[in-house]
């Protein structure tokens, strides 16, 4: 059995979590074996799940504190001699993968999920200016999909083959629609069985537009009676929580926080809606595409995502009665043929097994 070093930022309930977790619940723990270094600060919800299933835990300190942080990284990748260090801080990754060079591990990882957005300021120069040297430091570059892979590694490398991308794949079969989850998600929250649901899933940060969402929620209320349901938590939800408030539809919009069964949360919604400024792979509109519901997102949301008819994908400058018009006019479909899992796992297995 080999064990690979998998770096990430907290261990909470975000995307990036729920995708390397995909992948370590269904690889085979028999050959290979997942070691996580987190922030020690994390809500570390899968902590009872990755202990039964064997995983070794390695607590950090923040990446900003650089130097404390790489000297933890170092000690460790030596004294555990790995052989796979897999990153997935995006830009941030700079760091490990440098710490994985000093300490001589032969295979260091790149693993992209993302891009990046003018309207976050100095956060995207900073983006810009660590990106090229991910590059210096890894062996091997990934990224969850081809907008991510271009915006990291470049066209050049993307086309000719040196990107692996590794799908945010889903189990599926836990994404089907359940009536009796829809009724019971409704019953907790309140929300009348006959109601039009629309609903969003992601952490309330900058690139996931919660503002707009709520905007354009303002203005469907104008045509139909409707509830908004918000599942994930983060930075930015206070400031949501005020325009809500602000725009007296505090009984309209529901926050559920985090979930740890996000899954049940789609069986709940009638449509949803997504229009972020960015993503790497957008494994949400997945999720709700397996649920069979009908998926509004921006433009910026690879066409990687789109798995059936029924998800429109309009620009963020367009006018919101167009939005609005989507939103109402969207039907539940059959379910979406989206890449399961099952499928996934055995290429990285594979990979990990040969480098290993």
């Amino acid at each position: 059995m080999i064990r690979i070093a998998q770096v990430l930022n907290r261990m909470d309930s975000g995307g990036i979590e729920a995708v390397v977790m995909n992948y370590y619940r269904n690889i085979d723990r028999e050959k290979v074996q997942f070691d996580f270094f987190i922030n020690k600060e994390s809500s570390f919800p899968q902590k009872e799940e990755l202990n039964r299933y064997g995983a070794r835990v390695y607590y950090l300190p923040s990446y900003s504190k650089v130097l404390e942080y790489h000297k933890t990284l170092y000690e460790l990748f030596k004294e555990n001699n790995y052989k796979v260090v897999h990153v997935h801080l995006n830009t941030m990754s700079l760091f490990p993968l440098f710490a994985a060079w000093r300490a001589g591990v032969p295979v260091r990882i790149c693993h992209n999920h993302s891009t990046a957005h003018r309207g976050e300021g100095k956060r995207t120069i900073l983006k810009y200016i660590l990106r090229p040297f991910n590059r210096i430091f890894a062996t091997d570059y990934f990224a969850c999909g081809k907008l991510a892979g271009c915006w990291m590694y470049g066209d050049k490398n993307f086309y000719s083959g040196k990107v692996t991308v590794m799908p945010n794949a889903i189990d599926t079969q836990k994404f089907y629609f359940d009536e009796a989850k829809r009724k019971s998600v409704r019953d907790e929250f309140s929300i009348p069985q006959e109601a039009f649901v629309i609903g969003h899933v992601g952490r309330f940060v900058y690139p996931k537009n919660h503002r707009f969402v709520i905007e354009i929620f303002e203005k469907l209320l104008q045509q139909k009676d409707a509830y908004l349901l918000l599942v994930g938590e983060g930075e930015l939800q206070g400031e949501i929580q005020q325009q809500v408030k602000a725009l007296g539809l505090s009984e309209r919009v529901i926050f559920t926080g985090a979930r740890q069964d996000v899954n049940w949360m789609y069986s709940a919604m009638d449509v949803f809606f997504l229009p972020s400024f960015y993503e790497g792979l957008a494994v949400v509109a997945w999720e709700a595409q397996a649920n069979g519901w009908p998926v509004i997102s921006s433009n910026n949301i690879s066409e990687e995502v789109v798995c059936s008819e029924n998800i429109i994908r309009l620009d963020l400058e367009e006018d919101e009665k167009l939005w609005v018009e989507n939103l109402v006019s969207a039907r539940r479909e059959d379910c979406a043929n989206v890449p399961d899992i099952r499928d996934a796992v055995g290429e990285i297995q594979e990979f990990y097994i040969l480098k290993g």
